[in-house]
């Protein structure tokens, strides 16, 4: 049976990706479904005291303090959060694999500087130091999710430091270097390639910190700006409303928790497939 395969038989990795790929393809056709467009403002949006239109009706999930419609902004909020993710996480994970096979193989000086730096940037609290580069550099979509990747990308550094000095102390690496083979080709050739499992599980369980940083963000107004709409900042927007309204920020909210869930109960499913170490540990 196929890695793919087991990893299905697990209810939980079933459902994940179930819901992580339903989320995907909503933000992919966003046009295409959005009742409505995301920034329009409604005059039968809002009650006649001002206040926001409870789900039902024409608005099936109610609309926020401007009259909008609050589905077509969660639509176009997970195309906002899911590409802040990717990139962010694509970014970090580019950049915390090179740190740390380059590392793992060089040792020594080099690699102990490296290493040290790592150390250095995972002393930060990763939130603060996200909130401090947000605040210093203009927020956009683009400059979040580089700003997410900065603090990110230290954790699959240091995973993949400790698997790289293992991999490059043996015997067949040791066989490769002695016949003339250069360090670009042995770190490509030889290496990686026994790290893409660990990369790619490390990589899943990633999106879902950078989606929960990137909501963080955007609720404490640092992040994506309005009006382009993320989960985050639907919440942000909408936080007075907390008691009169409650939708407007526990269906984003939920939404949010659902979605690093998700990707989080993939990521542990494929880490006990890929890794022989945790095979039999866990059903």
């Amino acid at each position: 049976m196929t890695t793919f395969r087991r990893i299905l038989r697990r209810k939980s990795a079933l459902l994940s990706l179930i819901f992580i790929t339903l989320i995907t393809v909503a933000a992919i056709i966003a046009p295409l479904i959005s009742p409505f467009n995301p920034n329009e403002q409604f005059k039968d949006g809002l009650t006649l005291q001002g206040a926001p239109i409870a789900p039902g009706g024409s608005y099936l999930f109610g609309t926020d303090l401007l009259g909008r419609d609050l589905l077509s902004r969660l639509i176009y909020g997970a195309r906002t959060s899911l590409t802040v993710g990717i990139i962010a996480n694509g970014v970090a994970v580019i950049v915390g694999t090179a740190v740390g096979i380059i590392a793992g193989y060089l040792k020594g000086r080099v690699g102990a500087l490296m290493m040290r730096f790592t150390d250095l940037m995972m002393a930060f609290p990763a939130l603060l130091l996200a909130i401090t580069l947000a605040a210093i550099f203009s927020p956009s979509l683009l400059i979040v999710a580089l700003v997410i990747a900065m603090v990110n990308w230290v954790q699959i550094a240091r995973v993949v430091y400790s698997q790289a000095v293992s991999i490059s102390e043996r015997e067949f690496v040791t066989a490769t270097r002695g016949l003339g083979a250069t360090n670009s080709r042995v770190l490509t050739k030889h290496i990686l390639p026994h790290l893409l499992p660990t990369v790619l599980v490390y990589a899943t369980l990633g999106i879902a910190t950078t989606v929960l940083l990137e909501a963080t963000l955007s609720f404490l107004g640092i992040g994506v700006r309005p009006p382009t709409p993320s989960w985050g900042n639907i919440i942000f927007e909408n936080q007075t409303y907390f008691i009169t309204a409650p939708w407007l920020v526990f269906i984003p909210g939920t939404l949010i928790i659902l979605l690093a869930l998700s990707f989080n109960l993939l990521g542990d499913a494929l880490r006990d497939e890929l890794d022989p170490t945790q095979r039999g540990l866990s059903s």
